[in-house]
């Protein structure tokens, strides 16, 4: 199924969730209650990378238009390589996913139409798509490795944090926890704002920020074991 459904979708207004959950009381409040904060929401595919897929779109399309913010963050992407090769991971693997990660980078940085053209583009060729993904996954799992002792407390059961990152943080298609999210804001010093819609009670939809008291860059709604972008 998720086959058919585009790496990442185009724009749509809010009220499609209305839509979808026209016959689900619960949901359908919740819907509404969203339709109050956000003006359009942009779908992803359900594969267990919609998280980092999600994200990075939303935040490559939000420094399209902030010059200075894409350059603070296209330095810190540049100088990602070196950091993860200084914590053991294989040169010539990082520097395949690095290169790819700086070429969708530098093919967004003019504040142009065009680039939000080239960006949805980008997204939705899989094996560029991907690189993105995996690399953002890899500088998930390099933060986690660097503050092992801070981020084992967030960690289930016996696993080590190295055993983590190797079993849910950088195999493709594993899902996203907080403890990734949190793991990779810090990492690229940005904040993210994700509201959880869900059966939990009330009509609200719940916001956590990452990390707690950032200002968001990037806002994305999560439903059980899915994230789509949302837009204010």
């Amino acid at each position: 199924i998720s086959e058919s459904i585009a790496l990442v979708g185009e724009k749509e207004s809010i009220k499609s969730l209305e839509r979808e959950y026209s016959e689900d009381e619960i949901y359908l409040s919740k819907a509404k209650a969203l339709g109050q904060k956000y003006s359009y929401i942009r779908r992803t595919r359900p594969d267990g990378n919609c998280f980092f897929r999600a994200f990075s779109y939303a935040y490559l399309e939000k420094l399209i238009g902030n010059k200075e913010e894409y350059e603070k963050f296209r330095e810190l992407a540049l100088k990602s390589k070196d950091s993860l090769v200084a914590l053991g991971f294989p040169q010539f693997t990082v520097e395949d996913f690095h290169d790819t990660f700086m070429d969708v980078i530098d093919k967004v940085g003019e504040d142009t139409e065009s680039s939000y053209v080239e960006l949805h583009k980008l997204f939705n060729e899989q094996g560029c798509s991907d690189y993105v993904v995996v690399y953002l996954r890899l500088i998930t799992s390099g933060q986690l490795r660097r503050e092992a002792d801070f981020y084992q407390h967030f960690i289930e059961g016996e696993r080590t944090v190295s055993e983590f990152c190797r079993q849910e943080v950088e195999p493709m298609y594993k899902e996203s926890d907080h403890i990734h999210i949190i793991a990779m804001s810090t990492a690229l010093g940005t904040g993210i704002r994700v509201r959880y819609m869900d059966r939990g009670a009330g009509t609200e939809v719940t916001a956590h920020d990452f990390p707690e008291g950032a200002i968001p860059a990037v806002h994305l709604l999560y439903r059980p074991g899915h994230y789509d972008i949302l837009y204010p």
